[in-house]
């Protein structure tokens, strides 16, 4: 499910200040290549995980550089399936979303206030 009109697509960050940020508000880095970043975060209720993911790629130089810039796009979240990775055609519940979007603007207003 993407998570549109959030204000975070098409924003850009260096990649130290948006590891920051992005620790700051729970996310961790997962995955990640020369090119291209993954911020998960993690949200339960009693039964299942849903994971908030944002994703980040390189516009000018390589991933580990912390002066690499990277360019956001639109959040999605999925329901966590064991061993398989993430299902985005689960319907995610309200509270839920609700919890993720909240967090989201969170992060659009921390990213508003970075020089990139």
């Amino acid at each position: 499910m993407v998570i549109k009109e959030t204000g975070i697509g098409n924003k850009e960050a260096f990649l130290s200040d948006l590891d920051h940020v992005m620790t700051e508000l729970g996310f961790i880095r997962w995955a990640w290549d020369y090119n291209h970043a993954t911020y998960d975060c993690k949200f339960e209720d009693k039964a299942n995980a849903y994971y908030l993911r944002v994703e980040g790629n390189a516009v000018k130089g390589k991933l580990e550089d912390p002066h690499t810039l990277l360019k956001l796009e639109e959040p999605y979240m999925g329901k966590g399936v064991f061993p398989h990775g993430l299902e985005y055609e689960t319907p995610v519940p309200d509270h839920i979303l609700q919890a993720a979007k909240r967090k989201l603007q969170i992060l659009a207003d921390k990213l508003s206030h970075l020089s990139a």
